[in-house]
């Protein structure tokens, strides 16, 4: 890992160092992902480029796993279940922060009934990434299976990016 003039760390080197969280990335950046619930999803269009959308996400720091809820006809969802390979880009309150969590996607079921797996793990998706219940859990059940959703579930492979260090 190697510090640049202004303080910045740059942790892609210690995406594999045996001294990080789960052999992930560098601690601070798995700390700025699990803080933030605010994200870019990357998904790879059929042309090759990125496909970016802004999105609400959770962040399971044990299982490495961001979870993200996703309607079932979006350009990223049918991207990532054509090609798995996502990026989730995640930026701090300074903006020059950021780290980017790498993995493969992985969807849910489509949510058919307001009580089944799937409806659940959004309802557990909702929670976790805006830290608060939902008025209306049943009304919300019911929005999930009218708009078609899913989780989609990136497993996290690595995370690199650019954390702010303390200034002396």
């Amino acid at each position: 890992m190697s510090t640049d003039a202004v303080g910045t760390t740059d942790a892609t080197a210690a995406a594999t160092s045996p001294d990080t969280v789960a052999g992930l990335g560098d601690p601070a950046l798995l700390a700025l992902v699990t803080a933030r619930h605010q994200g870019v999803l990357a998904t790879v269009k059929k042309d090759g480029r990125p496909q970016l959308s802004n999105v609400l996400y959770a962040w399971d720091a044990e299982a490495g796993v961001a979870r993200v809820s996703v309607t079932a006809d979006r350009a990223k969802t049918r991207n990532a279940a054509r090609d798995p390979r996502v990026s989730l880009q995640v930026s701090a309150e300074d903006f020059w922060s950021y780290a980017v969590v790498e993995g493969d996607a992985e969807l849910s079921a489509v949510a058919l009934d307001p009580h089944d797996a799937a409806a659940d793990e959004l309802v557990e998706t909702f929670r976790a990434a805006s830290g608060s219940e939902h008025p209306d859990w049943e009304e919300f059940r019911r929005a999930m299976v009218a708009d078609r959703r899913q989780v989609l579930r990136v497993r996290a492979t690595r995370v690199y990016g650019m954390a702010r260090l303390p200034q002396p």
